[in-house]
Formats: C-alpha cells, structure tokens, sequence
C-alpha cells in the first residue's frame, strides 16, 4: 500500500489544483461577461452634449458633437474583414465652440487613403474611447509618411495640436468624404477564459489520467 501513497497524493492534489484553476477561471468568465455587457449597455447609451471635462471612468459615453475638420489627420494602419488593409482616419476636429478634439472619423482602404479630404462641416454621433491599442512592441510612427500604427491618444493630440481627448465616430451627417464609420464595439475586447478554463480541465483529466496509469504500472510490477 505504501508504493501507491505518494503518487495517489501527488495525483488528488495535482489534479484538485488543476480542477481549481479551471473552476476560477468559469468566474473569471462570469465577471468579464457582466463587464462586457456594462460596457455594451454603456455604449448604446443615450448620447449627450461633448463634456467639459472628462476622466478615463467616462470610456465609451455616447456625444453628440458638430463642428469642422481641419484637414489635419493621422492615418492609422488598420483593416476590415470586408475590404482588408486599409487606414483608421483620426482627424483634428473643431467644434462650433471653438474646442480642437481628435475625431475617429473610420475606415478608408489602401486605393482612397490619399483621396483629398479638405476641411469640411460635420455633425457626430460617437462614443468617448481611450483605447490601449499601444504595448512595448508596437513601432513608432512613421512620421514623414503619417503612418501610426496604434491609436495613441496622447501622442496623436500632441502631433495634431487637439485635447487629448477621441471621439468614435459611429453616425456622421454631413460629407463623410468615402470615410466608413467604424462604431466602437465590444467584439474587439478578448474574453478567452471559457477556453483557458477548457485547457485547465483537460490538463486535470491527463493529470487524473497519469496517475492512475503509474499506478497500475506500479501493481503490476508487484506480480
């Protein structure tokens, strides 16, 4: 009896903890779906007047803002499923009260990046957004030619001389210039913990699984 202590020991608790690392990942799971579904219910909000001061806590508000472009912008490299590659337009953006924000206008594709987009009115309907696009891996700019590869809102007010403050745009009224919206959605937040709790819970069954082959190896050899 004693040949098969330690290995059931080492067996229970290998896979009691394996059991648990995929149970804590199902409530992992439960608090990112209500933390989606807050940010869903967030975004789909009513929209209000573009405030005057403004924290990271008011991601994702739904504004209303009209004004002017300036013809200053920031291509950010960028795809669709449906078009493919192409560029995110952040232009700087005057409202009617003398405000110079960023304006996530959308998406344009590789042949219309150089299209002429002179300054032009506009009325808005999109969504405050800090977005976390940039990490140690991401390349610098491409200044000389205008290419960024994340959304860097400190960076893109300071290039283009705005608050540091980005508006999504997901309706605009007025000459869009060939710029499709692109609204903020969940869909690009990662919620991987069902499948890290799948891998832990078949780790367990391998786990569980080689103990009791080891320990029938052991009994047989007591034969």
């Amino acid at each position: 009896m004693r040949r098969y202590l330690f290995p059931l020991i080492i067996g229970v608790l290998g896979t009691a903890i394996l059991i648990s690392l995929g149970v804590w990942q199902l409530g992992r799971l439960e608090w990112k779906e209500d933390m989606l579904a807050q940010i869903q219910s967030r975004i789909e909000g009513p929209p209000r007047p573009l405030p005057a001061r403004y924290e990271p806590e008011m991601k994702y508000t739904p504004v209303t803002l009209s004004g002017r472009t300036t013809g200053d912008e920031i291509d950010v490299l960028s795809g669709t499923r449906e078009s493919g590659g192409g560029y995110q337009i952040v232009s700087a953006f005057v409202t009617d009260d003398g405000r110079r924000i960023l304006l996530d206008r959308g998406f344009v594709d590789q042949d219309h990046r150089h299209a002429p987009r002179p300054p032009v009115d506009l009325a808005v309907i999109g969504n405050l957004h800090w977005p976390e696009e940039k990490s140690s891996s991401t390349p610098a700019p491409n200044l000389s030619e205008n290419i960024w590869f994340a959304r860097d809102v400190p960076a893109m007010a300071e290039k283009l001389g705005t608050e540091p403050l980005l508006v999504v745009a997901a309706q605009v009224s007025g000459d869009a210039q060939g710029i499709e919206p692109i609204p903020v959605a969940i869909q690009g937040i990662p919620n991987n913990h069902l499948s890290y709790a799948v891998q832990w819970f078949m780790i367990a069954a391998v786990w569980a699984g080689m103990t009791v082959a080891l320990i029938w190896r052991i009994r047989q050899r007591q034969f």
